[in-house]
């Protein structure tokens, strides 16, 4: 059984290879709904932040999404793992992410001692995006509009350069603004890839409410513990990879093309996932270079 000073031993090498570099935290999942689950994230990242990290978080809010559009009386619809968005889910999404889990996730590192500061896509123009091309329903002809879906164009950093290199911990939520002016949903999952690639991040981590990419979904003994991303595209089109899992996987692949030297799928309802994955050698979930 290690001792505490063992534990903290351990954490040296890693503490000296993360310093004075950036890492994107993307939270989405159960971690967005569960009280207790964020607090320790948010505890996590702030002493990520104290040891020389520079943190920077992504959120979702997929679950409260759907949730509050169920409340309002309508079915939330996917496809391809994005979330169809008409005018009154867009406004919905709106409120949900920017009004409400972004606004919680700042409240909570302020409880810590952190500094958080609020962002979306639209502020600073941090993210231009464009309108996704109706997407081809598999086995057909047949198309669909993904409706006020974006899909990122350009990233600029400089906020986030800026207010990390200050000691704030940027929060964004991915409601991104086109040249028109007009308001996008993005996926969480791709545009993390996205910002961590333009930021060009030590790692990306995507703390999700599931294990990691497993070979049968239904059986947790089948964690694939590394994959590279030469493997994704056979990997979806073999089915291994499916449903919400594929954007996260893209995400990654976009942050490994601009950069990122390795890119973590954990199941951030484990306490203290963060810190296990990043802090010490014994690896969780699975991994992606």
């Amino acid at each position: 059984m290690p001792t505490r000073a063992d534990i903290l031993i351990e954490a040296l090498p890693y503490i000296q290879e993360f310093a004075d570099s950036i890492i994107v935290i993307k939270i989405g999942g159960n971690a967005i709904v569960e009280p207790s689950i964020l607090d320790d994230i948010v505890r996590d990242v702030i002493l990520l932040q104290h040891i020389g990290i520079h943190p920077v978080i992504v959120h979702g809010g997929g679950p409260e999404i759907s949730e509050k559009m169920e409340r309002l009386g309508k079915r939330p619809k996917f496809a391809g793992g994005l979330r169809i968005t008409d005018d009154e889910t867009l406004e919905i999404t709106r409120m949900v992410l920017v009004g409400n889990v972004n606004t919680r996730i700042v409240s909570l590192i302020g409880r810590y001692g952190g500094k958080g500061i609020g962002l979306s896509g639209k502020d600073g123009r941090l993210i231009l995006a464009k309108k996704r091309a109706p997407m081809i329903v598999p086995g057909t002809s047949d198309e669909i509009d993904l409706g006020w879906v974006g899909e990122t164009e350009i990233i600029n950093p400089e906020i986030l350069m800026i207010t990390s290199g200050r000691g704030y911990i940027p929060v964004i939520a991915p409601i991104a603004v086109d040249l028109a002016g007009n308001s996008l949903n993005l996926n969480a999952d791709t545009v993390s890839g996205d910002i961590a690639a333009a930021l060009s991040a030590k790692k990306l981590i995507l703390l999700t409410d599931v294990l990691g990419v497993l070979s049968d979904p239904s059986d947790a003994d089948t964690l694939i513990s590394h994959i590279s991303a030469s493997e994704v595209d056979d990997l979806i089109r073999n089915g291994t990879i499916q449903g919400g899992m594929i954007p996260k996987i893209r995400g990654g692949v976009c942050a490994i093309q601009g950069g990122v030297s390795k890119v973590h799928i954990i199941d951030g309802s484990k306490p203290h996932s963060l810190l296990l994955e990043l802090l010490t050698d014994e690896g969780i979930g699975t991994m992606m270079d």
